[in-house]
């Protein structure tokens, strides 16, 4: 696969595709939105359009690829659909998981709660965040079979494309949602 660079996004009704001409037809339901493009500017040549066979045995409950390297998270419905969206991952190795696991849960507007570990580095942090534009979660979460990791929306758009998370994986809060629409409970999810 190719690099997709920042001259070859393209805007496409509500959302706008990364593709250029020559993936356009691999990547057709991909996006990123045009001003956002600043925010993640420094990885945006890094993007490929991925393949999931080379990761999963099949698209049972849909599958989410996330890519700690390029900081991109892909997307494919069961019926094949894929989307590719820019994505935060962990600071530090320490803090990073790789490996399979699942969704277990769906929430939307949640509740934020640090981990013991979050409140021993920062003890001035609350013990709970309810949902709103305080809340590190964003708008939806999609929690996985691992006790305290998520992919989750943030508020604060400066996050994407960086290592910024303390372990869990963000999304802007419109792609989190747009994620949290086209998948279910039981999806699949690899961390590379």
């Amino acid at each position: 696969m190719r690099p997709i660079d920042r001259r070859s996004f393209l805007v496409s009704g509500a959302a706008t595709a990364l593709a250029g001409p020559a993936l356009a037809q691999s990547l057709p339901d991909t996006v990123v939105e045009e001003g956002e493009l600043s925010a993640t500017r420094h990885n945006t040549a890094s993007f490929r359009a991925q393949d999931w066979r080379p990761h999963f045995n099949n698209l049972a409950n849909g599958a989410i690829l996330v890519d700690i390297s390029s900081r991109a998270l892909h997307h494919w419905t069961e019926d094949g659909r894929y989307s590719l969206f820019p994505s935060s991952v962990p600071m530090s190795e320490e803090m990073t998981r790789r490996g399979r696991t699942r969704v277990v849960k769906k929430v939307e507007g949640p509740t934020w709660r640090p981990t013991p570990n979050m409140r021993r580095r920062n003890p001035e942090w609350p013990a709970v965040v309810p949902p709103g534009p305080e809340n590190p979660l964003g708008t939806h979460a999609l929690y996985l079979s691992w006790t305290y990791y998520r992919i989750h929306g943030t508020h604060d758009k400066r996050k994407i494309g960086r290592r910024s998370s303390s372990g869990c994986i963000g999304l802007y809060n419109e792609h989190i949602a747009r994620l949290f629409a086209n998948s279910r409970v039981g999806t699949q999810v690899l961390l590379i």
